[in-house]
């Protein structure tokens, strides 16, 4: 008995729980089509009012009806009770030699039989009658007729002597239903011989019931044609808006040649011309801007090809003057070597160029290997290490003990993270910079976190900006042209990764690269955060347990790699603010 209780509970949980989710499910779609379709709100909302308005008329109208037919049975009553109470004078009057029992219940047989014709012929139809007379002192009472269905209330009103009448349920042994009850002392020789005629209500209330059903009826067909009314004519409406929204969703997409019928000269028509100005402004307009971009990427390109010739006869030249500067007076030598540096960094700007305009005519290949991006790390740093020893910054860096392999393409992972350290280094104003690696099962990420002057509101998207410089004063200690983190970040979309840019007035700035570690695959988080954790925030948040000791990875030539704790300062200089991290 325990165990099919049990049963029986848990397949009444499962059947309450199964038609929860259904309706549940029901809600969700139906609030989101009345909250996509506006030809259903239109329906609804008609439909609503429609409605309303039709209750409310039939209440009135039926309430109309039901008062008037209620009226005339009510007149009728009065007219017939009026000629039975002359009937009931007379019999009483002429039945002198029999008792009072027997002259009532002759008069009441008279008045309700059918073949008299002051009975129940008349417009008011069938009745009943009773007649009674109180008892009074030594006098018993005496009745004929159903007593009993007469109300106190009523009889009260006829015993002051007042003609009165009241609607009632009635229970007789021809009729149980409502019934209208009218009541009127007489004149008879009989003192306080009272007269109430019951109407049953059978034929007013079938007709009324007919009322009700046929204003029903035509209600229901009303509101159903109401409701196709309101579906032809909002179609009317929402068709050509419909195929306005397909339209500008493919033009959205491209098909700048998309165009919206033109019928008639309505308000529709007018829509579909001012639509397909629109459309034909904004098609031509993204024409030029494209003949335009075009125009740009071919000139960019030709520049840099063209430039190439006399860059490399420059080249040769200034290499051998370089040769033998040892030759020459000092301020020669020094000239030879200003120009051999700039022709480096005009080189370095027509690469850069190119490869610009690689991405911007989507010609730019990745050219995918299986690589440690621990090593990749360490070749950046080895390559722009000299730039910190030289500035006298510290290069904290902390990365995975084991290997992190992915799908990349060296090069250009090499160059994205060897932008954003020397990046860090000229903004650093003599702080440490901190790079960390860290992976999950699907991506990598990286950070670059300086301590310097940091970013103002809005400029975390203007970094990735060509040309763009914060301070135009700065001087760059890693001769940038201005196009690294341009180029960085094309990089990292053509890996389908993310390379974004924090920072504040101060506070100094973080990037942080993300790439997935298998090709082809969508990055949507981030293995390390971004922002610093407020002081406050960073007390409440559960300590990490304690790691394990990290075997030293191979230090790049000439960067000695520490570990991370709070580095010395020079007296007057802040000190970077170590913190937790959130994304």
């Amino acid at each position: 008995m325990i165990w099919g209780s049990r049963r029986r509970i848990r397949s009444r949980w499962g059947r309450s729980g199964l038609m929860t989710r259904g309706l549940s499910a029901l809600r969700r779609a139906v609030g989101a089509a009345w909250r996509r379709s506006l030809q259903l709100r239109v329906v609804a909302l008609t439909l609503g009012l429609s409605l309303a308005v039709i209750l409310a008329l039939g209440f009135v109208l039926t309430s109309q009806v039901t008062n008037r037919v209620l009226d005339v049975k009510v007149r009728a009553a009065i007219d017939q009770i009026e000629r039975a109470r002359t009937t009931v004078n007379g019999i009483v009057k002429g039945e002198e030699t029999r008792s009072l029992d027997s002259s009532l219940q002759l008069a009441r047989t008279t008045l309700t039989s059918k073949t008299d014709p002051a009975s129940g012929a008349g417009l008011a139809g069938a009745f009943d009658a009773v007649l009674m007379v109180p008892g009074d002192g030594p006098r018993a009472a005496s009745a004929a007729g159903p007593v009993d269905q007469v109300p106190e209330a009523l009889r009260g009103f006829v015993t002051a002597g007042q003609a009165a009448y009241q609607y009632a349920t009635v229970h007789t042994d021809g009729f149980s239903g409502p019934a209208l009850i009218v009541g009127t002392p007489t004149s008879s020789r009989v003192a306080n011989l009272e007269l109430y005629l019951i109407f049953p209500l059978a034929s007013e209330q079938a007709t009324i019931t007919l009322v009700r059903g046929t204003m029903a009826t035509g209600g229901l067909v009303l509101l159903v044609l109401l409701a196709g009314i309101a579906l032809l004519v909002s179609r009317q409406v929402v068709v050509p808006v419909r195929s306005a929204s397909r339209i500008a969703e493919r033009f959205a997409e491209g098909h700048l040649s998309e165009r919206m019928p033109v019928r008639g000269e309505d308000d529709m028509a007018r829509l579909a011309v001012s639509f397909n100005d629109m459309a034909e402004s904004l098609s031509r307009q993204i024409t030029q801007l494209e003949e335009f971009g075009n125009l740009q990427r071919r000139f960019t390109s030709d520049v840099s090809h063209e430039l190439r010739t006399p860059l490399t006869t420059v080249r040769m030249a200034a290499d051998l003057i370089y040769d033998h500067s040892s030759d020459l007076d000092p301020t020669l030598r020094r000239s030879t070597e200003l120009l051999v540096s700039e022709l480096d960094r005009f080189e370095t700007l027509l690469n850069e160029l190119l490869e610009i305009s690689r991405h911007d005519a989507g010609v730019a290949e990745l050219s995918v290997e299986a690589v440690d991006l621990r090593a990749m790390v360490n070749n950046a740093l080895g390559n722009v290490g000299h730039l910190a020893e030289e500035a006298g910054i510290e290069l904290l860096v902390n990365l995975p003990a084991e290997e992190v392999i992915a799908e990349v393409d060296a090069r250009r992972v090499e160059r994205i993270l060897r932008n954003l350290i020397a990046n860090a280094i000229d903004h650093a104003e003599h702080h440490p910079v901190r790079i960390r690696m860290a992976a999950d099962e699907d991506t990598v990420a990286v950070t670059v976190r300086d301590y310097g002057v940091g970013l103002r509101p809005g400029e975390e998207k203007l970094v990735f900006s060509r040309f763009w410089r914060s301070d135009p004063s700065r001087v760059r200690r890693s001769g940038g042209t201005g196009l690294g983190l341009a180029i960085s970040i094309e990089d990292a979309r053509l890996h389908q990764g993310r390379l974004e840019a924090w920072g504040e007035p101060g506070q100094g700035a973080c990037f942080r690269l993300t790439l997935p570690l298998v090709r082809g695959h969508k990055v949507t988080t981030s293995p390390l955060p971004m922002k610093p954790v407020p002081q406050q925030v960073q007390q409440q948040l559960p300590q990490p347990a304690p790691q394990p000791t990290l075997p030293p990875m191979p230090q790049p030539l000439g960067l000695e790699q520490k570990p991370e704790h709070k580095p010395e300062h020079k007296e007057g200089q802040r000190p970077p603010e170590h913190a937790d991290w959130i994304g």
